[in-house]
């Protein structure tokens, strides 16, 4: 089992939201929380570490960076 999916999935949202509002500071934190919400029934990217999934779910609003 990947190590992410051992995380609780709420431990794992609030991570993965941590780490969408140090790269999005614009969006209300509860916005974060509902899309980081959204990104954890997405199997690729909960199978990765919440900092990873969040950068390559931002990576096409990033330009590809």
């Amino acid at each position: 089992m990947t190590p992410s999916l051992t995380l609780p999935q709420n431990v794992w949202i609030a991570a993965c939201a941590h780490e969408l509002a140090k790269r999005w500071r614009t969006i209300d934190p509860e916005q974060l929380e509902d899309v980081a919400e959204g990104l954890s029934h997405d199997d690729r990217l909960r199978a990765m570490p919440p900092a990873d999934a969040a950068v390559e779910w931002l990576r096409p609003i990033n330009g590809g960076a």
